[in-house]
Order: structure tokens, then sequence, then C-alpha cells
């Protein structure tokens, strides 16, 4: 692979697109959390050694935001570009309050569909948050212990929720929870990323990224954030 300096702003997280609300500050970067055993990582796959070199320490940025409200962001935003999502989220919150206060699984669940769409928020997207308060309200989404299951756990809990797939989930894991092994092997940049890296023929099947990425455990996160930036070097996010 050539070596291409990207010209556009490196991904550190998806930000409003999943994080949620206004304000919200970042976590520590994996760079950090990754230095001690870095080296063997690299050692093992050389051409993941050439993409630190070139692109510089990972800057994956996990959000402290609430999960709940991150959920809701995630869900209201799918298929939006950002600048629609926060258009659509803000008016939705404001219905409650305050156009930067999630509403709570409560107040979620006495919504009506009029509501819902009053505010642009399509009926099966409204199905989706319903399903999602309540999974929270009962208890089957144990947002309150989150932190604390094993990846496969949350993942679990998570598309047990209407609107809530794989990928959602991976997401919610890295970019929220903060999870260093985490390889989404649905995300379509991590796939082009890889395709492209490793100088495969056509995108890589979720089993071919599982042989590929076996050398960047425990830390298949810091790995997936160079896909995507090998991806967007060529295409660049703006």
């Amino acid at each position: 692979m050539s070596a291409l300096r990207p010209k556009h702003k490196p991904r550190r997280s998806f930000g409003d697109d999943f994080g949620g609300a206004k304000g919200t500050k970042p976590g520590k970067g994996f760079s950090v959390i990754i230095r001690s055993t870095m080296n063997e990582i690299l050692t093992n796959d050389s051409t993941l050694a050439a993409l630190v070199k070139q692109f510089g320490p990972c800057l994956l940025r996990p959000s402290r935001g609430n999960p709940y409200e991150a959920l809701v962001a995630s869900i209201i935003g799918q298929q939006l570009s950002g600048k629609a999502a926060r258009t659509i989220r803000g008016r939705f919150f404001a219905m409650y309050g305050s156009e930067t206060t999630c509403p709570t699984p409560q107040q979620m669940l006495k919504t009506s569909m009029e509501q819902f769409r009053a505010t642009g928020v399509s009926g099966q997207k409204a199905t989706y948050l319903l399903d999602l308060a309540r999974h929270v309200q009962e208890d089957l989404l144990d947002l309150k212990n989150i932190k604390k299951l094993p990846d496969e756990e949350v993942i679990a809990q998570l598309v047990a929720v209407k609107g809530i797939g794989e990928w959602t989930a991976h997401m919610f894991l890295m970019f929220h929870l903060g999870r260093p092994d985490v390889l989404p092997t649905g995300d379509l940049g991590v796939r082009k990323g890889m395709m492209m890296a490793y100088n495969l023929r056509k995108l890589p099947t979720p089993k071919r990224m599982e042989q590929i990425a076996r050398p960047w455990r425990p830390y298949r996160s810091a790995g997936s954030w160079y896909m995507w930036e090998v991806a967007d070097a060529v295409n660049p996010v703006r």
C-alpha cells in the first residue's frame, strides 16, 4: 500500500452521531491504554506497524456521556446526516422541556406516535425508541451495570432491542464503553480499509477479518481505527 498522508481530520469518535449530548467530554484515547504492549502487536503485523508509522498514535476517544442518551441519539440518527440528526434530536428533546436533555424512559413511554412524528421522528424509529425505553424500564437492558458486563453480554442485551443491531452494539462498545478489543466486522469502513491495507481482491468476510485481526488482540479496537484511517485517506469523512 502506498504511503498516503491523510488530508482529513482523524476519526476520534462518533461524536454527535452516537455520543449524544452537546458538551459531552471525550475519555482517554486508546493510544494511552495500549502503549505498553503495542510493540509486541506491531512485531506480529508489519502492515499495521506501517500504518501506525503513517497515521501516528491511535486517537479513539470514548465518550463519557449517559449510555441511555447515547442509544437514543443512535436510533434517531439512523440513516440521517449529522446535521439532520442533531436538528431532529433537539426538536424531540425540546418537546420534553429542553433540547439538550434526553427524556427519561418513563417520559418516552407516555409519548404518542403523533407526538413523535411532530418532531420529525418516523413511526419506525418511534417504535425502536419505545422498545428501548421499555427494555430500560424493565431492566432487560441493565444500563446501571453495563460497564461491568463482558462484551458478549453487552451485545446480547443491546441487540434484543428493536432497531439496535450488531453494528450499533460494536460502536457502543468502542465509542461509549471504551472497550479495547472490538472488531466491528459489519462496518463498511473497516472492511474497505482492511481490503486496501492487506491488498485483498474483495471486501473481507467476517471470518477473514477475524483471521487478519488475530495479531491485534487484545486491542482490535485500535486496529480497526487504523482501517478507518486507511479508508478515509482515500475517501475523506467530511
